[in-house]
């Protein structure tokens, strides 16, 4: 039995039993270690040599989650939450959709723009949505729809808008690699290649919206009975003006800087410079925001070195390979459900396509696929599972925001819905690139 098979499903199948998810990954992770024969020590050094590499991402993220605690203490968000319910209040229930689907459309510009236009990534985040999840309960918006439109915004515009995070996948790692393996194809028409696969994450979105989650769900109110009894907020203009200074300067220092470990230092510290978070608060700020997310993000890495260290990700691209036998139809098939199934492991689509490429372009080539299709399938392949796997920043991300009040869960909330409307959906629409292209 392939190692990688083995340690992505158990880990899978622990996750969806609400198993912790990084003791999920450590345990499957040394399981897969022993399938390959490993042993006890190798997997856990191996586990252990991969832990390193997760650090810095494990202090981005809890940089951010200090900076989204100082932006709650300042009381910022209750002051915008309060504006959100007054108008949410004042309109009908027509108007309340409307007002539904506006605040819907605001939440997947900042996501695209995040990845493209201001490439800040899941920094936003933490910032945005913690304030609106209030907003979000008197509406009765699906938390699951939301964590489908954060994830299609963090993944779909990376695809095929060659800008920001987009122009690092799409010519930086995607073509470089293509044309490192032997293909011929002009760095302009990667993202022509990968339309059909995101027009099958958009209709996944669409799906999801207006089909899966529209109807109104019921979140506990203990989120704005509590802001209802908090003291009154002290001169909210300062409030208002700090906030807005300190958030734009952290987007501009991390945008500057290609750090989000700098941005949100940034926000935190304009917040105590002007007084608007004590100093002596601060030691609570920074413990409350190293959320789980980096101890997941940490424990993501170690499972990633132990697939690597197992060597059963070649043999898993060449027991696929074995099976193809000269028909493209179940090749292109058996190509993108090895892609999923390595990137649901490791987590990051931008890690994936190194590791297929190397394969799956000749491979490609020999069994005739046009250079159109090759990119398809590969650029596909890579970036399947990004969405549903539980250790990808496109879910973690979300469920940062989303689970602010303790009320969203990462699996059944985030990982298993955007799996549902975004993997299945690209498996289909990446298979149709590889035939019609």
């Amino acid at each position: 039995m392939n190692a990688v098979v083995v340690g992505v499903i158990l880990m899978l199948a622990l996750t969806l039993v609400r198993v912790n998810v990084i003791v999920a990954m450590t345990l499957s992770a040394i399981v897969a270690g022993l399938t390959a024969g490993l042993g006890i020590k190798q997997s856990l050094d191996a586990f252990n040599s991969g832990l390193s590499a997760g650090a810095e991402i494990a202090l981005s993220y809890a940089m951010l989650g200090a900076f989204a605690v100082a932006i709650s203490k300042s009381g910022l968000t209750r002051i915008l939450a309060e504006k959100l319910l007054a108008k949410v209040d004042a309109k009908s229930e027509g108007s309340q959709t409307l007002l539904s689907y506006f605040i819907l459309m605001i939440i997947l510009a900042c996501a695209i723009s995040s990845q493209n236009l201001v490439p800040v990534h899941i920094a936003f985040i933490p910032i945005l949505i913690p304030p609106l999840l209030v907003v979000f309960n008197k509406l009765k918006l699906d938390r699951r729809a939301i964590a489908c439109i954060l994830t299609f915004g963090l993944a779909t515009s990376y695809m095929v808008l060659p800008y920001g995070f987009g122009g690092i996948y799409l010519y930086s790692i995607l073509h470089k690699n293509l044309i490192d393996n032997g293909l011929e194809i002009v760095n302009t028409s990667v993202p022509i290649a990968m339309l059909i696969p995101a027009l099958g994450m958009f209709i996944g979105l669409l799906i999801a919206v207006f089909v899966t989650y529209k109807k109104q769900r019921h979140y506990t109110a203990s989120t704005m009975n509590n802001q209802s009894k908090a003291e009154p907020i002290k001169n909210p203009k300062k409030v208002m003006v700090v906030g807005l200074f300190a958030v734009l300067t952290s987007l501009i220092a991390q945008n500057i800087s290609g750090s989000m470990i700098l941005g949100g230092l940034v926000g935190v510290m304009i917040f105590s410079l002007f007084g608007i978070v004590k100093w002596e608060e601060n030691g609570d700020v920074f413990s409350k925001g190293v959320a789980m997310i980096g101890f997941i993000m940490i424990s993501a890495q170690g499972f990633a070195s132990v697939m690597q260290a197992t060597g059963d990700v070649q043999s898993l691209v060449n027991s696929g390979a074995n099976l193809f036998d000269g028909n493209k139809p179940i090749a292109a098939a058996v190509i993108l459900l090895v892609g999923l199934l390595i990137t649901m492991g490791i987590g990051s689509s931008f890690s994936t396509v190194p590791i297929i490429a190397t394969l799956f372009v000749p491979l490609c080539l020999e069994l005739g696929f046009s250079v159109m299709a090759t990119a398809a399938l590969v650029g596909t392949a890579g970036a399947l599972g990004d969405a549903g796997s539980p250790a990808s920043d496109s879910t973690l991300g979300p469920t940062s925001g989303l689970n602010a009040d303790g009320l969203h869960d990462h699996i059944w909330d985030s990982v298993v819905p955007t799996f549902l409307h975004f993997n299945i959906p690209l498996l289909i629409f990446g298979w149709i690139a590889a035939m019609v292209l």
